[in-house]
């Protein structure tokens, strides 16, 4: 049987160790190489990558597996996971990579794939890959003219920079606002600030200095303490904090409070809604989105319809079903009249068009609903399944029966890190955090 080598995001894992080895990123080129190779064209592919220091090796490796496969490759150089997925659309490219451990640490790194409609590639097709990784595949390679070429195209970093820019309306400036952002010394560190600075913000930035190993290290998105503290200092109107590969974001207003991606979603959707462009009657959002969203939805007489956690499978959902705006409370916004893959910088313009109408501050503009209580703690593991062990099975059914039809408790492995998830949420807050406590207690004993 084939190992599964694909998460809910791609493959991740430490660089230099298996599965994020150079061998087993050449393999992936080739294999996914032979997978795409229809026709009689040239094939090609486009490959961007975040700011790690791994990423080059990385890079080099699918290099040589898409050229052994008899692919072209295009390089975009450090890019934003979004303007890969555009990027794979608009050179008509066969596949695109990128290569991002997204808000993972500077130790890791992942391959992600897009099909040439800038999709995230379904599961069949990750199977089929993954079960090609492991064969000899020099048999099916070819050689003299048909072995793949591979070329720099840094130049197209403007084609992204103006479709972010074509997201708003031809009137809207931003003229008069002062914007900090936090681009997480990843691969939104060149693009973003040059968009909103030419949509006219006075833009603050941070964040924008990679060095190879500082990516995600107390800044962007999953360390938004840095961007409070600029947003207070330099008393900007708004603050915009991207994770490693830009394709989440977090707002903070000016008072240098969060703006969850609950929050924004509740947002967008309204305007959307007011504005008669809100398509399905509601948004996409996971079992982790809070149920005070719901609430606000219900009220507005729209709906949300719950996936599993990965924005992979809200767009897949947003797909089947007409929906145009679907996301992450972690800040993946899915804007499917725009983009293809969640997109922190149009997902920011999106609501910085909506400050700039409703002509309020980010703290009332952006603050649609009052946040049920929610509790969520994460237990790291080493092996085994200590999930499905009797003491942690039991403290799960406790904390059911607890919350009743009250609330709701969501327990889950991370598909990126080994992590059990546990969350939990409902009107009683002390009761939320004991039950939290207890199954985390449970977990951390059988983990150990």
């Amino acid at each position: 049987m084939a190992k599964n080598y694909f998460g809910t995001d791609g493959i991740r894992g430490t660089a230099n160790r298996h599965p994020m080895t150079a061998e087993v990123a050449m393999k992936v080129g080739m294999a996914a190489g032979i997978v795409f190779r229809r026709g009689n064209h040239r094939h090609r592919v486009v490959i961007g990558k975040d700011t790690r220091r791994s990423s080059y090796m990385i890079e080099n490796a699918m290099v040589a597996g898409f050229t052994a496969a008899g692919v072209d490759v295009f390089l975009l150089g450090p890019m934003p996971t979004p303007a890969v997925a555009m990027l794979t659309r608009s050179l008509r490219a066969d596949i695109g990579v990128m290569i991002s451990a997204s808000h993972n640490p500077f130790e890791d790194n992942g391959i992600k794939l897009f099909g040439p409609d800038g999709y995230k590639l379904s599961d069949h097709i990750e199977a089929e890959i993954a079960g090609l990784i492991d064969e000899d595949l020099s048999g099916r390679m070819p050689t003299g003219a048909e072995i793949g070429r591979a070329k720099r195209v840094d130049g197209d970093i403007y084609r992204y920079i103006e479709f972010a820019k074509r997201t708003l309306p031809r009137e809207l400036s931003l003229d008069g606002m002062r914007v900090a952002i936090d681009c997480a010394n990843g691969a939104g560190y060149r693009v973003a600030p040059e968009v909103l600075w030419e949509l006219g913000a006075d833009v603050v930035k941070i964040g924008v200095e990679p060095d190879g190993i500082n990516i995600n290290r107390d800044c962007g998105s999953t360390a938004p303490e840095t961007l409070i503290a600029k947003v207070r200092e330099v008393r900007a109107d708004i603050g915009i904090a991207l994770d490693g590969d830009a394709d989440r974001v977090l707002i903070v207003d000016e008072k240098g409070d969060i703006v969850d991606g609950d929050q924004l979603m509740a947002v967008i959707a309204e305007s959307w809604a007011d504005d008669g462009r809100l398509s399905a009657g509601g948004i996409v959002a996971t079992i982790m989105s809070n149920l005070g969203l719901e609430r606000f939805l219900e009220a507005k007489k729209l709906q949300l319809a719950r996936t599993k956690v990965g924005d992979r499978y809200v767009v897949e959902h947003m797909r089947q079903h007409g929906y145009n705006v679907g996301g992450e409370q972690s800040g993946h916004i899915i804007l499917s009249d725009f983009a293809t893959t969640g997109d922190g910088l149009v997902s920011a313009l999106q609501i910085l068009a909506v400050v700039r109408r409703k002509g309020g501050p980010v703290s009332e503009v952006c603050r649609r609903f009052e946040p049920v209580p929610q509790i969520l703690k994460n237990v790291r593991y080493r092996s085994g399944e200590p999930l499905q062990t009797n003491d942690v099975q039991a403290a799960i059914s406790a904390g059911r029966d607890r919350l009743g039809n009250g609330g709701r408790l969501v327990i889950r492995p991370s598909g990126t890190e080994p992590l059990i998830r546990v969350m939990a949420e409902g009107d009683d807050a002390v009761l939320v955090n004991a039950v939290v406590d207890d199954i985390v207690g449970a977990l951390t004993e059988a983990a150990a």
